[in-house]
């Protein structure tokens, strides 16, 4: 088998699924920075600036959309800050956030979030405007898709065009996106509409604050990232059984019990081990199994990125013993895959 081959299998997206689906959302290591999601951010802070607003938005990486209630933090789903996470997104949803609605979702939230900051439905004019914020918040409502007393942004495929009219800080949410939108014409566009009104009297809100700092800049996040201990399966509500079968490079389950938990806090790192002894493992490896070196390369390194990714340790005073055990599974999932083309169930 090819060292190109070798990859394909042990790196094919059904392997990489299964491992995804059995880690807990927690243990990804997702954070926003460096991440696909990470342009749009910078982005919506390019668009602040143009307005010249002093006032940035923190975002944490959660399980979906949203701000928590009065609390100026802005929610971003984790699956956005991984492109294999997206992927399963889709592949288990059938939807995924293109750009353009990340976009927009994030100056929707944003508007949120501005709100939330400066308290500004407290403002003189605010509820006149827009409505009584304490207003009891319906999931269901009628929306009517032809008024013209809201302005029209997010695409939702339940409210299409109308989700302003769900709630007074929808509302205000909707309109700051769109006020804060580069180039979206609202004088034009709006100007025979009741809604300009509104995007008038936020445009004027957003004079009076732009150069102050906010009254709200903390709060706790709502179901952070870090904080979500279920696996990608239970969050997807399936049972990763039902993927094993395709999944021919899947080694977690070997390595789980190559390096099992322990309870002292001081033990070396497995992926380590696993890189410090590479030419050593290569070398034993070669005088069982039927492959080339690369190709064994390939498998040590597929073993050493899952034990980092699992966080795996072994008891500090323990090495030999464990590189003994080591080179016995190494060299047993290099021969059942130089013969079989799949590591062993």
């Amino acid at each position: 088998m090819s060292a190109e081959a070798t990859s394909s299998v042990i790196n094919s997206w059904d392997t990489v699924r299964y491992e995804l689906l059995n880690t807990r959302i927690c243990d990804l290591h997702l954070r926003i920075r460096g991440s696909p999601v990470e342009p749009f951010v910078r982005r919506l802070f390019r668009e602040f600036a143009l307005k010249r607003m002093v006032y940035r938005p923190r975002l944490y990486l959660t399980d979906s959309w949203g701000c928590p209630n009065e609390v100026p933090l802005i929610g971003i789903p984790f699956y956005l800050a991984d492109k294999s996470l997206s992927r399963l997104e889709l592949e288990q949803t059938g939807e995924i956030e293109d750009g353009k609605m990340i976009t927009m979702l994030l100056r929707h939230e944003a508007g949120h979030a501005v709100n939330y900051a400066y308290r500004l439905w407290e403002y003189p004019g605010w509820t006149e405007i827009f409505g009584r914020f304490r207003m009891p918040y319906r999931d269901v409502f009628e929306p009517r898709p032809s008024s013209r007393q809201f302005v029209r942004h997010l695409v939702t495929h339940q409210y299409r065009w109308t989700y302003a009219q769900k709630h007074p800080d929808e509302d205000f949410a909707e309109t700051f996106a769109v006020w804060l939108t580069p180039r979206s014409g609202w004088q034009r566009r709006y100007g025979n509409w009741p809604a300009i009104r509104k995007l008038r009297y936020v445009a004027n809100l957003m004079q009076q604050i732009r150069g102050s700092q906010p009254v709200c800049a903390g709060g706790r996040p709502l179901y952070p990232v870090e904080s979500l201990s279920m696996r990608l399966a239970e969050h997807y509500g399936e049972r990763a059984d039902r993927f094993r079968a395709s999944a021919f490079g899947y080694v977690d389950d070997k390595l789980r019990e190559l390096f099992p938990p322990f309870e002292a806090s001081d033990g070396m790192e497995a992926h380590r081990m696993i890189r410090k002894c590479r030419r050593q493992l290569i070398r034993r490896v070669l005088r069982w199994a039927r492959m080339d070196e690369e190709d064994v390369g390939l498998i040590l390194r597929k073993l050493e990125d899952r034990a980092r990714e699992l966080n795996l340790r072994y008891p500090r005073g323990q090495a030999h013993d464990i590189l003994l055990d080591l080179t016995a599974v190494t060299t047993a999932l290099a021969m059942d895959f130089g013969y079989t083309g799949r590591f062993g169930q």
